[in-house]
């Protein structure tokens, strides 16, 4: 069991929670888990492709696949922290998961997905750069200032997860020990937390929301410079391919960003449960999947990069 405490630190009462998953039939369960198998699978796979090309491939060595290939390890990540527990309960009979290991498992994925979205925003100045200021792009973006803003990214990760981590398990959840979601998240922990939860909501709301709204608005922002400096290209060729690399940045930022601010931004999130589980298998399986195939379905270098890997290995 957890330490008991006084004063304004709260004490849980139960030493394990219990994930009610989705609450459906056996049959419902195993084409549950079937799906889950195969998303789980096509990220590992998908995720792990994309980071042996990008690192073994020369042509690659470019703060655009940096960045690209730290992403794909987030993705990695952020999928095992929640997929592996959540196939493992829908064959289990008690779905038990201890207090130590919900705050853990929290506290990974708070990490993870924060530093995402920080990712992205990164990702988001790169293009910026090298579209908008091409003579300045290699002094700005250099190796040493990519590193610092993929740490200044997993900083800001940390700072998300340990604040919502100790505000959250210090907390009484006194009232049940049973989480209706298939994976600890803040929204079923208050609900079933005892005590005045505003500061935690507040907490949500404020840090989460600010993040979504301010790296949306960053992104925002520099893809309105892009596309206007697009626009003013004479090559048909060279807008094409931007094009082609913006999009599949694009389409990734929207699908992330709209399903965190369903979840995490707007004060219905916390009732709705049970769309509150269909748009988590969105941000947690099924994005972390797209991600590569968006990325290398729609990148003509990175389509190339696995040919010559592939045929390489062939001729060895």
């Amino acid at each position: 069991m957890p330490p008991h405490s006084n004063g304004n630190l709260s004490m849980a009462y139960f030493q394990d929670f219990v994930l009610e998953g989705f609450g459906v039939g056996l049959e419902t369960q195993a084409l549950l888990f079937a799906v889950f198998l195969a998303l789980y699978m096509v990220t590992v796979l998908g995720n792990i492709l994309m980071i042996i090309v990008i690192t073994l491939d020369a042509r690659l060595h470019s703060p655009m696949y940096f960045f690209l290939k730290n992403l794909s390890f987030v993705d990695l990540c952020y999928s095992s922290v929640i997929a592996p527990n959540a196939l493992a309960n829908f064959f289990s009979s008690s779905k038990v998961i201890t207090f130590a290991g919900c705050a853990m498992q929290f506290s990974f994925l708070s990490l993870l997905g924060t530093t995402e979205a920080f990712l992205l925003g990164v990702m988001a100045y790169d293009r910026f750069m090298a579209i908008c200021n091409p003579l300045r792009y290699p002094i700005t973006m250099c190796q040493s200032a990519c590193t610092r803003l993929v740490l200044g990214a997993y900083c800001g990760g940390c700072f998300n997860s340990v604040v919502q981590t100790s505000f959250t398990f210090h907390l009484s959840f006194c009232s049940s020990n049973r989480i209706n979601h298939f994976f600890c998240d803040v929204p079923p922990l208050l609900q079933i937390a005892c005590g005045n939860t505003a500061i935690n909501k507040l907490l949500m709301f404020g840090i989460c929301g600010f993040m979504i709204v301010g790296l949306a608005f960053v992104i925002l922002i520099s893809y309105g410079y892009i596309i206007a400096t697009i626009l003013r290209m004479q090559s048909g060729a060279g807008r094409r391919k931007i094009f082609s690399t913006c999009g599949s940045h694009m389409t990734v930022v929207t699908l992330f960003f709209g399903t965190l601010f369903v979840m995490y931004a707007q004060p219905g999130a916390i009732e709705s449960m049970e769309q509150g589980k269909v748009v988590s298998v969105f941000y947690t399986l099924v994005i972390p999947m797209l991600n590569p195939l968006i990325y290398s379905l729609r990148n003509k270098d990175v389509k190339e990069a696995v040919q010559r890997l592939g045929q390489k290995h062939m001729t060895m």
